[in-house]
C-alpha cells in the first residue's frame, strides 16, 4: 500500500473541480436530486438514448459535435448531435417495421464504428435491449452470448459475420435478422443495414420506456457456468450522467477520449453513454493501439478528457519518452483509468510525463458505473482505488459462514461491499435468478473483491475473491478456456488461471492432462494454443500451456486452481495461504 500523494494540477483561471470539497458534497447528495436533474419523459418515462442525444438537441445543441470518428486509414468523419438524433431515429423506425421492440435483445458485433453508436441509441429509442459483443471473439463465446440473450436481431460486419456468425445460424433459432453494416445481404434473414436505414424516415416520437425498463445486457464471465448477462435499466443514466461529471470532470463541449472497446461494459458506459449525456464530443479511434497514434490523437483532436486501461498505460511507458516528445498535450486536463487495477508507477509516469497523474477508478459489469475514484478535486493516492462516490456507501466485510456480513475496521482485508440501491445497479442476471441473489446480504452488494480501507477512508484492491481473471482489461472465466481446450481430442482435462504479466496484468495461462497415446510435445502445445484462439478468439486464448500428467482437484473433481497458481509462482502448499484467505479444500 502506497499512503504517498500526488496533487491535483489546477491551471490559474481554470475552473473549481467539481469534488473539491468532497464532504460536503457526500454530506449534501441525493439520488433524487440527481435523477430531477434529467429532463425525463411525460408520465414519468426515462430513456437512456433520448437523455444522452435528443435532450441536448432540445437544448439548442444540435449543431455541436457529438462524434468524431477516426478510422484506419486516416478518415475522419463527424456526426453532430442533430444527426446522430435523426440516425437513431431511423434505426429506431426500421426495429418498428421489423416487430422488434420492447425487451427484445438487439446485439451488436462490431468495432469502433459509426454504426455502433447508431444502432445502440437506436435500439434503446425503439424500447429494446442493446446487448454489446466483443468482435474479438471466436464462434463458441459468440453461440453462448447469443443464444442466452435469445437476440432477435444481430447487427455486425460482412466479415465478422462470414468469419464467426454464418455458421452458428442453425443453432441460433431466435436470430431473426442479421444485418450487415457494409454488406449487400445474400440469404435470407441477411440484409444491409445502409439500405433499409435510406428507406426510412428520420423523425419519430419520443420513446415510451420507463426508469425500470431493461436497457442494457452486459455479459461478465464467471467461475463455473456459462456467461452471466447483467441487466441494467433505463435509470442506469442517472449515474451515467452524474459520474461522468463528478469522477470525469465532463463539461458541455468537452473533447473526451475513452478507449475502451464498446464490446465491454466501459465501452458503452463511458464510451456512448456518460459523454452524451454530460454534452461532450466523443473521439472514436477505429484502429488499435499505437502508441505515437494516440499521442497524435490527443494533440490533433486537442482531447481534453481521456479515459484509459492500465494495460494502454504500461503500454505507453514502454514506448518511452520519445514517443510523446515533440507532442502538445496542453488541452489535457484529465486522465484516468479504468478496468484493473493501476499501479502507483503508472500514476507518477502521468504526472512526469503527461503533466497529469492517471486518476484511478473502481468499478464493475454489476454496479453499472464508477463507485469508487480518485477524484480531480482530491489528491492521488498512487495505486489507491480512490474514495467512494457521492451517494454510495462502501465498507469492507466479512461474509459469515452461516449468512450475513460483519464490517470490518481500517487495514482489516475483507470483501468490498456496496450499500444496494443506487440507479445503475443490475437488476438481475437473465434467467439466473438464484447466481443474482447470493450476491447480496443484509442489504449489501458482495463485490468479490478483496480490499482494505485506510483511515483517511481511501479503498486499496487486494484481488479477486474467484477465479475469474482480468487480461488487458478483458474479464476472462475459466469455464470458456476450459471447455474449448476439452473439446480437443487429446485433452483429458484442462484449468486455468491469470499469469501475472507487467504489460497485460495478467495473462490465460492453461494447464492441460493429455488422453493416453497422446504426446506432450511443442508440437502439440501450438496446435492447442491455436485450436484454442480458433474457437476463443486471441483475446481469450491461453497465451501459455503447461502439461501436467494429472491436474490437481477436490474429492469431487473440481480443478483444484489455487494449487496451479501455487505451481506457477513456485510456492509449496503449505504457503497457500498467501494466495487465498483459508486453506481449506475446494468443494
Amino acid at each position: 500500500m502506497v499512503g504517498t500523494t500526488i496533487g491535483t494540477l489546477i491551471e490559474p483561471g481554470e475552473a473549481k473541480p467539481q469534488l473539491a470539497d468532497y464532504a460536503t458534497a457526500r454530506a449534501d447528495f441525493s439520488w433524487a436530486a440527481a435523477r430531477a436533474e434529467l429532463a425525463g419523459l411525460p408520465d414519468g418515462g426515462l430513456n437512456i438514448a433520448w437523455e444522452a442525444v435528443d435532450r441536448q438537441v432540445q437544448a439548442g445543441r444540435g449543431d455541436a459535435t457529438a462524434l468524431v470518428w477516426l478510422g484506419k486509414a486516416g478518415e475522419r468523419q463527424t456526426i453532430s448531435y442533430a444527426e446522430l438524433g435523426r440516425l437513431s431515429n431511423r434505426f429506431a423506425n426500421l426495429l418498428d417495421r421489423l416487430g422488434v421492440g420492447k425487451g427484445d435483445r438487439v446485439c451488436v458485433l462490431a468495432g469502433r464504428i459509426p454504426e455502433l453508436f447508431v444502432t445502440a441509441l437506436g435500439a434503446l429509442k425503439a424500447g429494446a435491449v442493446f446487448c454489446p459483443l466483443f468482435s474479438a471473439f471466436g464462434p463458441d463465446p459468440l453461440r453462448v452470448r447469443l443464444r442466452k440473450s435469445q437476440a432477435r436481431v444481430l447487427v455486425t460486419t460482412a466479415t465478422l459475420y462470414e468469419r464467426k456468425v454464418r455458421a452458428l445460424r442453425g443453432d441460433l433459432p431466435a436470430l431473426e435478422r442479421v444485418l450487415l453494416t457494409d454488406g449487400i445481404g445474400n440469404e435470407a434473414g441477411t440484409d444491409p443495414l445502409q439500405a433499409l436505414l435510406a428507406a426510412e424516415t428520420d423523425q419519430r416520437r419520443p420513446p415510451h420506456t420507463l426508469p425500470e425498463d431493461m436497457a442494457l445486457l452486459h455479459f461478465t464471465s464467471g467461475t463455473t457456468g456459462t456467461p452471466k448477462g447483467a441487466i441494467h435499466v433505463h435509470e442506469a443514466v442517472v449515474a451515467h450522467r452524474l459520474t461522468g461529471r463528478l469522477v470525469l470532470d465532463l463539461r458541455p463541449g468537452d473533447i473526451y477520449w475513452c478507449t475502451a472497446d464498446p464490446g465491454w461494459v466501459t465501452g458503452v458506459s463511458y464510451g456512448i453513454i456518460a459523454p452524451l449525456a454530460n454534452g461532450a464530443t466523443l473521439v472514436v479511434d477505429e484502429a488499435e493501439f499505437d502508441a505515437r497514434r494516440w499521442y497524435g490523437i490527443l494533440e490533433r483532436e486537442r482531447v481534453n478528457v481521456w479515459y484509459t486501461a492500465p494495460t494502454a498505460i504500461r503500454m505507453l511507458m514502454k514506448a518511452g519518452v520519445e514517443a510523446v516528445r515533440g507532442h502538445d498535450l496542453s488541452a489535457l486536463r484529465f486522465a484516468a483509468s479504468v478496468g484493473e487495477p493501476l499501479n502507483p508507477e503508472g500514476v507518477r509516469w502521468g504526472q512526469e510525463v503527461l503533466g497529469q497523474p492517471f486518476h484511478d477508478t473502481w468499478w464493475q459489469t454489476e454496479t453499472g458505473a464508477i463507485m469508487i475514484a480518485n477524484y480531480r478535486g482530491q489528491d492521488v493516492r498512487p495505486g489507491s482505488m480512490g474514495l467512494p462516490l457521492p451517494g454510495i456507501e462502501a465498507a469492507i466485510v466479512r461474509r459469515r459462514p452461516a449468512g450475513g456480513v460483519d464490517r470490518l475496521g481500517p487495514g482489516e482485508e475483507g470483501e468490498l461491499a456496496l450499500r444496494a440501491g443506487w440507479p445503475s445497479l443490475f437488476r438481475g442476471y437473465l434467467n439466473d435468478e438464484a447466481r443474482y441473489r447470493v450476491c447480496f446480504a443484509e442489504g449489501w452488494y458482495l463485490s468479490g473483491d478483496l480490499a482494505t480501507q485506510d483511515a483517511g477512508g481511501y479503498f486499496w484492491f487486494l484481488g479477486r475473491s474467484d477465479d475469474v481473471i482480468k487480461t488487458a482489461g478483458h474479464l476472462i472465466g475459466p469455464f470458456e478456456v476450459e471447455s474449448a481446450l476439452l473439446e480437443h481430442p487429446a485433452v483429458a482435462e484442462a484449468g486455468m488461471i491469470g499469469k501475472p504479466d507487467s504489460v497485460a496484468g495478467e495473462i490465460v495461462k492453461a494447464f492441460v492432462a493429455l488422453k493416453p497415446g497422446f504426446n506432450p510435445d511443442d508440437a502439440l502445445r501450438k496446435e492447442l494454443i491455436g485450436f484454442a484462439r480458433t474457437r476463443l478468439g486471441p483475446a481469450v486464448a491461453p497465451r501459455e500451456l503447461e502439461f501436467m500428467a494429472d491436474l490437481p482437484k477436490t474429492r469431487s473433481g473440481k480443478i483444484m486452481r489455487r494449487l496451479l497458481r501455487a505451481r506457477e509462482l513456485g510456492l509449496p502448499e503449505g504457503d497457500l495461504s498467501t494466495l487465498e484467505s483459508g486453506g481449506a479444500e475446494e468443494n
